[in-house]
């Protein structure tokens, strides 16, 4: 014989659970249609895309693998782009991270006017990315730049700075230095976690400061590492607004990545099928790239067990 069970509480339990789900849908809705709409239905859009020599109107065909082809036989500013970006991310990523983490490491310290300092170094972060850009195009300048104003002052010729197309994608690197704010403060996180008995175990046992950096604080701060890593790696192969902003892509296409030639395709020249298949194969890198750093990260990631 089953089990009897008073038939008002069972039907206020069913009521209970239906108005938690209406609400849930209800509650989610907002964000389900905006990823449904402005995320994935684009994603799989551009996949099709990919594959057609459709234009800004809505016309084109099914060309099939006619994209990719020109690209790596036809088009030598594919490949110089890339080539370009790559050159980017290997020289912008490592400054990065290290100087994020020396910089956090400066910040954890207890010092007069810490709060001023922190804060200094996160607003370039959040400023406008066109101001910012806009400012360091005038220090970057040839003749009345600010940089080589210093460095007449001590009888060194400054570079052109913006002009050389062996120095012009320094610079780039330059500016994006100056707003890694957020990685600052991620770092900070991380080192701020580590705990003080760590410190106090290695003063004990007559460990200085700088062992204790590089035998504590830089192992247990490589999980903030690799998440910063990831991160700056996937936002460095889509540098678009220094290189467009203060160089337009010279000198002789020296600075010109892959991220303007997308856009130059897409919305310039109107071949959105061809922008597609470069949005494509841009992710297809950043994917391969995160998948060598997320399958290395066994031997040089330290967790707190």
């Amino acid at each position: 014989m089953g089990i009897l069970r008073k038939p008002g509480k069972q039907k206020k339990y069913t009521t209970m659970k239906k108005r938690e789900a209406r609400n849930f849908y209800i509650y989610t809705a907002p964000w389900l249609i905006g990823f449904l709409v402005l995320t994935l239905y684009p994603i799989l859009y551009s996949f099709y895309l990919m594959f057609t020599n459709m234009n800004l109107t809505g016309t084109g065909e099914f060309v099939g693998l006619d994209n990719w082809k020109y690209a790596f036989t036809d088009d030598t500013l594919f490949r110089r782009a890339f080539l370009n970006t790559l050159k980017y991310v290997f020289m912008f990523v490592p400054c990065s991270i290290i100087l994020a983490f020396f910089v956090a490491l400066l910040l954890s310290k207890k010092v007069k006017g810490l709060g001023f300092f922190r804060t200094a170094f996160y607003i370039p972060y959040i400023t406008s990315g066109v101001a910012v850009t806009i400012l360091w195009g005038w220090i970057f300048q040839k003749d009345f730049g600010i940089i080589n104003y210093i460095l007449s002052l001590v009888g060194i010729k400054g570079p052109n700075w913006l002009g050389d197309k062996n120095v012009a994608m320094i610079s780039i690197v330059i500016l994006s230095l100056w707003t890694i704010g957020n990685n600052i403060i991620i770092m900070l996180a991380g080192i701020q976690d580590i705990p003080r008995s760590y410190y106090e175990s290695a003063q004990i046992d007559g460990a200085g400061s700088l062992r204790q950096t590089f035998y504590i604080t830089l192992p247990l701060c490589t999980p903030t590492i690799y998440f910063n890593l990831i991160v700056t790696v996937i936002a460095a192969f889509q540098v678009f607004q220094q290189p467009l902003i203060l160089t337009n892509g010279g000198p002789l296409n020296s600075t010109y990545t892959a991220a303007m030639h997308l856009y130059n395709n897409g919305f310039l020249y109107g071949k959105m099928g061809y922008a597609s298949m470069m949005a494509w194969s841009m992710f297809a890198v950043i994917m391969l790239i995160t998948i060598v750093v997320v399958s290395t990260s066994k031997f040089w990631v330290f967790y707190d067990d």
